[in-house]
């Protein structure tokens, strides 16, 4: 079932119940009037009777008469007098005697003073009358036949209000879903014609703040993200291919021109030294594609514990230094930490990823050492109350101004790509493991003068 029909019969149902219950109200309220003002009537017509018994000394039988004159075009009021011993003084129809009192009931109406019942759907008064310091019980019975067709008249009128009103209600209210439904239906057209092919296309948006137009403006950002990703992973592919294909090229070519003749020891040498060469490039190209993917991992699934990140830069230290012998690279600590500072060992700590963070630092330490003439990089590492700072810094050749908006995009090399080889991952790979670790890495750079990487860190 749609969510338009179903919300449409919810909201019939749940006026259906209102109009129910106002209903119900009006006709027990009329129901109850209908008896009291009745009940009323019958009293005055047995103390006007029984005034012209016995104040006006009207003869019974005229009295009977006028009754059964009246009886036979409306519904008169039967009227019995009693005394205090159950002796019948006057009745209007003996013959009749709709309400046959008893001993019990005078007795009852004596004590009370006043009873009302039902006989059937005749209603029944009894009172006592005092007249010249005497009681005297007197009934009166009826049949409201004028009240009871107006309070079926009511009741049909109801019924009949009821039933066009619920067929009002369930059409208005499937005319309304059905206009408060258009756009979600037009957003639903607009989505299944979305496809890898054409996400540029958006869901319209009204500009006002309801639900629709946040939820529209909600899936165009998702559509922009997955767009952004799908031109990325364009990028990626196309890079990673030109990549390979370079030292896989030069790698087939150095092998082919060594196939074509008979060399010397010193030329095949040579050949396999370069191709040598280009196949650590891409070792070294496919350990950083499987670092980027790790970095790019949902967090959740990538463990974190307590890591000294001063061990984790000697380890990096240690690993750019094996390879790179000629490497030059310090740390320095700003601050004490450990045992001497106020915090103990906190200021030092972080919740991270060992490998990754290694791998951040190591890139960073390579990065200023290969781009400067003097092959050094230094560490600097600070702390504030709630941040780890470190400051990587060289001497180097520095980063041109317009290339610093672009160093985090993968694949990017901008003109000092002469200077040292490279695929351009390094860095958005280190930038991907610290806001992974919810940290932050910023650069300047002066050309000729050198660059800081700057990075902050959440400590425990």
């Amino acid at each position: 079932m749609q969510i338009r029909t179903r919300l449409t019969i919810l909201f019939t149902l749940i006026t259906a119940a209102l109009l129910l219950v106002f209903a119900s109200v009006i006709y027990y309220s009329a129901k109850e009037d209908r008896e009291k003002e009745f009940y009323s009537s019958l009293k005055k017509e047995a103390i006007t009777k029984a005034n012209l018994f016995f104040d006006a000394k009207v003869e019974k039988k005229t009295l009977q008469d006028i009754y059964r004159s009246n009886r036979l075009i409306l519904h008169e009021v039967e009227v019995a007098i009693y005394d205090n011993a159950f002796r019948l003084l006057y009745h209007d129809a003996v013959d009749i005697d709709f309400v046959k009192e008893t001993p019990e009931m005078i007795n009852e109406i004596y004590q009370k003073g006043e009873i009302q019942f039902y006989q059937e759907d005749w209603q029944v008064i009894g009172l006592r009358y005092e007249f010249e310091s005497k009681n005297y019980i007197i009934t009166a019975t009826a049949f409201d036949q004028y009240g009871y067709n107006k309070l079926n008249s009511l009741l049909k009128n109801i019924i009949v209000v009821f039933i066009i009103s619920i067929l009002f209600i369930y059409i208005a209210g499937r005319f309304f879903s059905k206009k408060a439904f258009d756009p979600v239906k037009e957003m639903t057209e607009k989505a299944k014609k979305i496809s890898a092919t054409n996400l540029d296309l958006r869901l319209n948006s009204n500009g006002s703040k309801d639900e629709l137009s946040e939820l529209a403006n909600t899936f165009n950002e998702m559509l922009g993200r997955l767009e952004n990703s799908f031109d990325s992973q364009k990028n990626f592919v196309s890079n990673i291919s030109h990549e390979l294909r370079t030292p896989l090229a030069a790698i087939i070519a150095e092998l082919e021109l060594s196939l074509t003749k008979n060399r010397n020891i010193d030329e095949y040498q040579a050949a396999i030294q370069n191709s040598l060469s280009d196949a650590k490039k891409l070792v070294r190209l496919s350990n950083s594609l499987l670092d980027l993917a790790k970095a790019s991992y949902d967090p959740s699934e990538i463990s974190f514990k307590q890591v000294r990140v001063d061990e984790v830069l000697l380890d990096a230290r240690h690993q750019v230094l094996q390879a790179n012998s000629h490497y030059k690279i310090d740390i320095y600590f700003d601050q004490d930490f450990g045992p001497t500072s106020d915090r103990g060992d906190n200021e030092i700590l972080i919740n991270g990823n060992e490998y990754l963070l290694k791998v951040a630092f190591m890139n960073l330490f390579e990065n200023g050492c290969k781009f400067s003439e003097n092959t050094r990089s230094n560490v600097n590492i600070s702390h504030s109350p709630s941040l780890l700072t470190l400051n990587f810094i060289d001497e180097g050749i520095g980063i041109p101004k317009e290339d610093l908006k672009n160093i985090f995009t993968p694949f990017y090399r901008g003109e000092n790509k002469i200077f040292a080889d490279g695929n351009g991952i390094g860095l958005s790979l280190t930038q991907k493991i610290i806001l992974l670790h919810k940290g932050t890495i910023s650069v300047t750079s002066v050309p000729s003068n050198g660059t800081e990487f700057r990075v902050e860190l959440p400590h425990l």
